[in-house]
């Protein structure tokens, strides 16, 4: 029960969020509702609960999740019902469509007018692991597909060390263009809260096309922007989070580990990457759980 608590606390935390993002400061709240959370909390009554239930929008879990999402929202305001899984056709055609979208925005003039490309996202669109980074940097741009610079190249061996390839996960941005750095030739620069808020909409429909059972936010902005913790990555890298209902693995980003090559911070990393292969079921031999260990 301490893992549905935390899951749906986790939730509300994020909805409230999203209600500030849009400019919302106040949330009306009915008298019911205070005196019902004013009342002692009933003892959990044990019980078992398959993993399809709670991806199952007609489960109890499911529905006490929307129960609470909707005490939460605003007079008058809707809130969307699960949605549907989609047939692998309408899947496709639905991510395709999204993507035409996104390549096509210009709601950051100086983004738009300063990119070469759309870092829309790559990977499997069936994928189990999905991976958050905060935006495109130079090389991204240029081809546009995220992480494919010397950065990319270290994620690419951190997601082969699983036993997975990289066309096995869904690997996508907060910020689908790369910052705008006027003045400056190369480098690069974090995204705004305003820029990452405008386009964070294009990753809620990927993930709710997606349905990935795992996310892991790649940096301490892809945190930021995600969960709009600021208390920084070293103390949130390895506890497990929830967003948009799917457990999220805080680490570090894969530029952090080029800058710092100690084993230690590797073995940091790979820790948590084993959180993430025992949360999937995947298979873990001696070899790999021995990883960035000393002798």
């Amino acid at each position: 029960m301490a893992g549905d608590y935390e899951q749906l606390l986790d939730a509300t935390i994020q909805h409230l969020k999203d209600l500030k993002t849009r400019g919302v400061n106040y949330l009306a709240v009915a008298p019911e509702t205070l005196a019902a959370l004013a009342k002692p909390a009933a003892p959990p009554t044990p019980r078992t609960v398959a993993p399809s239930a709670i991806r199952n929008p007609q489960s109890p879990i499911a529905a006490a999740a929307a129960e609470q999402t909707s005490l939460l929202s605003l007079p008058g305001e809707i809130t969307p019902a699960p949605a549907a899984l989609l047939d692998p056709a309408a899947k496709s055609a639905a991510f395709a469509a999204l993507r035409e979208r996104a390549l096509a925005c210009v709601k950051c003039p100086h983004l738009a007018s300063s990119r070469k490309t759309v870092v829309f996202g790559v990977g499997n669109i069936d994928a189990q692991l999905m991976f958050v980074g905060e935006a495109p940097g130079a090389d991204e741009d240029e081809q546009g597909e995220p992480f494919v610079g010397k950065a990319g190249q270290l994620l690419t061996k951190i997601i082969q060390a699983t036993g997975l390839q990289r066309t096995d996960v869904y690997i996508g941005n907060i910020l689908k263009c790369r910052p705008d750095t006027p003045g400056q030739a190369a480098g690069n620069r974090k995204p705004t809260p305003d820029e990452m808020a405008t386009c964070i909409p294009f990753l809620h429909e990927q993930i709710d096309l997606i349905r990935p059972k795992v996310i892991v936010a790649l940096g301490a902005t892809a945190v930021e922007g995600l969960l709009g913790k600021t208390i920084g990555i070293t103390k949130l890298r390895g506890t497990w989070k929830t967003y948009r209902g799917t457990p999220l693995m805080p680490t570090y980003h894969p530029a952090y580990l080029l800058r710092n090559q100690a084993m230690s911070e590797k073995r940091k990393v790979w820790e948590d990457m084993l959180q993430v292969m025992e949360k999937l079921g995947l298979p873990i031999s001696e070899k790999q759980r021995n990883y960035f260990l000393k002798a």
